[in-house]
């Protein structure tokens, strides 16, 4: 482990660590994908009601929120996602998962375990003032349950000045912290292309429009976008990920469906590549006798963190950790995060906290990945730190704190 802890740490005694790992263990043991994290939830509100938190449930269909209020003061809001991926485990540790085709594999056990070490943390220590929002988000994976909690009335029911996430992170060392002012996350915005050719024998392809050539021909062309179509300053991807047409061996097919997904940090480069895969789409078609139809779905929109909730985030790394292992500065991710619906209304600063021991575990998303337990006293220290650098008094967008 690299830094120092502050005295938060030192404040999380062998018992909460344990009871943290308890957590933790349960939750992997009995994971919950998207809008299915009932048992989870049932978990974490119990907690929070025996530290003495107001506790709201069903907000995002199973998100909580835990509130604490401490005097006159500021408001602040720490999110912490709680659902599993849809893969089986790999694992054969004794706290593996129970349930089939549902795994831990991102760490949210973790971020839930030291967000609740957190609250058990700041619910016995009087030296901060104001009010405290917990926020227990699902179906971060694949659902969006961040957009669904903020359409729901999130930052209407529970004001929050600014709001802050973490994720644990797989090669960086165990107690680095690292964070941009800026992007951290890109957009993911997904997309189908419709490829309508016209049928014939295999044997007789002149008799027909051969929607999978025309398909296949729009593949390599999607290609030159970033490469040659998008300014090489800028960070996207385009990837396509499906091909599907035909089911005989000897018929060419009707049409062809390509699908596939784009990243990006900028709003402008998001829109350029949709308008480039759009005019690809239609021209490639009609140089084959074809035509296609294009559908652009947007997604998880960047995760940019605000530059003065970057600063505090940093701060509170920093206090954890020792200056030396909490980093401004790094290269973002063109993974993608639901954090960002959060970000995107309120200021925000989202930082990665480093697992890797002396031996890295797997990666994120990965059968055999579990979150390193000896990360929870420093994720929950860190959480106590934001909030007290947080009640300090800075500037956080256009608030004055």
């Amino acid at each position: 482990m690299i830094g120092i802890f502050s005295s938060e740490a030192a404040m999380i005694d062998a018992a909460l660590i344990d009871q943290m790992k308890s957590w933790r263990h349960n939750l992997h043991q009995h994971p919950e994908t998207a809008f299915e994290e009932v048992s989870s939830a049932r978990l974490v509100a119990s907690v929070l009601r025996d530290f003495g938190y107001e506790v709201h449930e069903g907000l995002g269909k199973t998100g909580v929120v835990g509130t604490m209020r401490r005097g006159a003061g500021r408001t602040i809001g720490l999110r912490a996602d709680m659902d599993a991926l849809p893969m089986g485990e790999l694992n054969e540790f004794a706290h593996r998962s129970c349930h089939p085709g549902k795994m831990h594999a991102c760490g949210h056990d973790g971020h839930t375990a030291m967000l609740l070490g957190a609250a058990a943390l700041l619910a016995r220590d009087n030296s901060w003032s104001g009010t405290l929002h917990l926020i227990f988000q699902p179906a971060e994976e694949t659902a969006g349950g961040g957009r669904v909690m903020v359409d729901e009335g999130l930052f209407e029911r529970f004001p929050c000045e600014a709001v802050f996430g973490l994720h644990n992170w797989p090669g960086l060392p165990l107690g680095q912290f690292a964070i941009n002012d800026g992007a951290m996350m890109a957009s993911l915005d997904t997309f189908e292309i419709t490829v309508d050719g016209k049928g014939s024998h295999a044997a007789m392809p002149e008799e027909g429009i051969d929607a999978l050539v025309c398909a296949s021909q729009i593949v390599i062309a999607l290609q030159t976008i970033v490469s040659r179509r998008v300014s090489p300053k800028e960070a996207a991807v385009v990837s396509v990920t499906q091909i599907h047409g035909g089911e005989a061996w000897n018929v060419l097919p009707d049409n062809a469906v390509i699908r596939g997904t784009v990243r990006c940090f900028s709003s402008a480069v998001q829109a350029r590549i949709r308008e480039l895969m759009q005019e690809i789409s239609t021209t490639t078609a009609r140089a084959h006798g074809a035509s296609a139809t294009f559908k652009y779905f947007e997604g998880y929109p960047a995760t940019i963190n605000e530059t003065s909730a970057t600063q505090v985030a940093l701060r509170a790394a920093r206090a954890t950790v020792g200056d030396s292992a909490a980093i401004l500065g790094i290269k973002p991710s063109m993974a993608s995060e639901d954090f960002s619906f959060m970000a995107r209304v309120k200021p925000a600063a989202y930082i990665w906290l480093g697992v890797d021991g002396a031996v890295p575990g797997a990666s994120l998303h990965n059968p055999h990945y579990d979150f390193n337990d000896d990360a929870l006293s420093i994720g929950a220290s860190y959480w106590v730190n934001v909030v007290k650098e947080f009640a300090k008094g800075s500037t956080v967008g256009s608030v004055t704190v």
